[in-house]
């Protein structure tokens, strides 16, 4: 099989097909946010147990990513995708047979573990091989694919629930995925350059952090489910917050499409920061605007501010995720960065699942969102406390002190 070059025309042709296969399987993680209402009736349940399917389905996103992760460092990307068609077919599929809460969380487990995961950190990792002058926006170009998800999906997905019913719409879903993946999937069956996959990746010595990589890995960790925590409240729970003050499922549906069109936005212009900033610099400014769009949740509930809060949102929250990927690249050998990348991945996924289903609690305790978004806040001020703390073991944060050859002893 011919190999292409890297930072050609074809990487970019990938970066295209990745983003597109991003969009498709990201579905897994909004369908169950759009549906939660009707399912929550359906099957007669309490908003905390109805958020048990997102719970499951972030906790499978999360181990799946390492999982499939570590199978595309072995076989490469195709397989992977073509088992993730198979997963979200036969997830969705699944689903709209469902007799119950539980078998309908079951159905969305496959769905995260094997289906959507298979379609973010692989191909984050993949594209990242695939360029060397522009590495930063192609892997924050390839994070945005499950925003882009989630800007198209919600609307269309609560769309074919208000016509044709929550399982209809699941059917549909599946045979989606089923069809329109693995043709896409064996275009990139190219492997990737010999240069780009086995040379060393430069590290970025301005942006190394002065902590002992163990201590490092876990502070980033902890950062990542702190505000992934905080992260889950509006997106899990916006569409049933709408409802809650009587603007309709369908309001809040608009608002999580508009939040992660925003998402989208933030994702691209943090690789632009990240570049010229460093990827800490750039999670300590999103982390602080993040905390400033939650705190306005708890101020504001009329309907046009919500939208213009979840814009906000969306725009100051897309570019954490990504930030943890870079700050990998700036502080560890090459050669570790996938598996130290896909368990602070799963960490911020396990945080989605644990805020979300955390907020379902706090609202069948208290009746109504308001501490569920103070609680959103308080953790995202850890992650924020934790960012601001790596900067300042920065030396970007005081370049005057000239200490980075002190700083590499964090890559060791």
């Amino acid at each position: 099989m011919i190999r292409r070059e890297i930072d050609s025309p074809y990487a970019w042709f990938r970066l295209v097909l990745s983003v597109v296969l991003s969009a498709i399987g990201g579905v897994g993680m909004w369908s169950v946010v759009v549906a939660l209402p009707a399912v929550q009736a359906d099957f007669h349940a309490d908003r905390g147990a109805a958020t048990l399917p997102f719970t499951l389905t972030m906790i499978g996103f999360g181990v799946g990513g390492v999982i499939m992760g570590k199978l595309a460092d072995r076989r490469g990307i195709v397989l992977p995708l073509m088992i993730g068609a198979a997963a979200l077919g036969a997830g969705f599929i699944l689903a709209s047979l469902s007799t119950g809460l539980v078998s309908f969380a079951a159905a969305y487990m496959l769905i995260g573990t094997f289906g959507t995961a298979a379609t973010f950190v692989p191909l984050m990792a993949n594209i990242s091989f695939w360029f060397e002058k522009r590495r930063g926006i192609a892997v924050a170009l390839c994070a945005s694919g499950n925003y882009l998800s989630g800007a198209i999906w919600p609307t269309l997905i609560e769309s074919m629930i208000q016509a044709h019913g929550w399982r209809t719409a699941h059917l549909v879903i599946g045979i989606a995925c089923l069809m329109a993946m693995p043709p896409l999937a064996l275009l990139l069956r190219s492997r990737p350059p010999v240069r780009a996959a086995g040379a060393p990746i430069p590290a970025m010595s301005r942006h190394r952090i002065a902590l002992p990589p163990r201590a490092l890995q876990i502070l980033l960790m902890v950062a990542g489910v702190a505000c992934c925590v905080a992260m889950s409240m509006p997106q899990v729970h916006i569409v049933a917050y709408c409802g809650d003050l009587g603007y309709g499922a369908a309001s809040g549906a608009r608002m999580l499409s508009l939040m992660l069109t925003f998402g989208i936005v933030s994702r691209i212009s943090s690789g632009f920061l990240a570049d010229h900033l460093g990827g800490l610099a750039t999670l300590l400014i999103g982390s602080l605007a993040q905390m400033v769009a939650l705190t306005l949740y708890l101020m504001m509930d009329g309907l046009t501010s919500l939208y213009v809060i979840s814009a906000l949102f969306g725009l100051f929250q897309g570019g954490l995720v990504p930030s943890y990927a870079i700050i990998v690249r700036e502080n560890f050998p090459a050669q570790e960065a996938g598996g130290r990348v896909g368990l602070i991945l799963m960490m911020t996924l396990l945080g989605m699942a644990l805020g979300g289903w955390m907020s379902g609690v706090i609202y069948d305790l208290t009746g109504s969102y308001r501490a569920a978004f103070a609680n959103g806040v308080a953790w995202n001020a850890l992650n924020f406390l934790i960012a601001l703390f790596l900067f300042f073991r920065s030396p970007s944060s005081a370049p005057r002190l000239a200490i980075a050859p002190h700083a590499g002893s964090a890559a060791g």
